[in-house]
């Protein structure tokens, strides 16, 4: 699964937040942040500062890997998030 877009990270950070049962406010106090700066980066704050947007992922259990593109790697641990599916699912809750 590739994250593309502030946007795609957001849904991911949002989809995972939800399945765990938190809400902003829980999700805030534990990585230091305001709710507010909860609900930019799950819109897709496109400058949010990356250390907080690895304690946020870090909070959450989300595993995020580096991959030299073209080469595939042996799947190992939790199986990957699907992002399309989440996209796909935010963008009909808006409809």
């Amino acid at each position: 699964m590739r994250i593309r877009t502030p946007i795609d990270l957001g849904a991911v950070i949002r989809d995972r937040r939800m399945k765990l049962g938190l809400d902003q406010k829980t999700l805030a106090t534990q990585v230091g942040v305001s709710r507010q700066w909860i609900v930019d980066v799950e819109k897709g704050k496109p400058r949010a500062p990356i250390s907080l947007v690895l304690r946020t992922v870090e909070a959450l259990g989300i595993h995020l890997a580096a991959d030299d593109q073209g080469k595939t790697k042996k799947q190992t641990g939790p199986p990957p998030v699907d992002i399309d599916s989440i996209i796909a699912s935010a963008r009909e809750k808006r409809k």
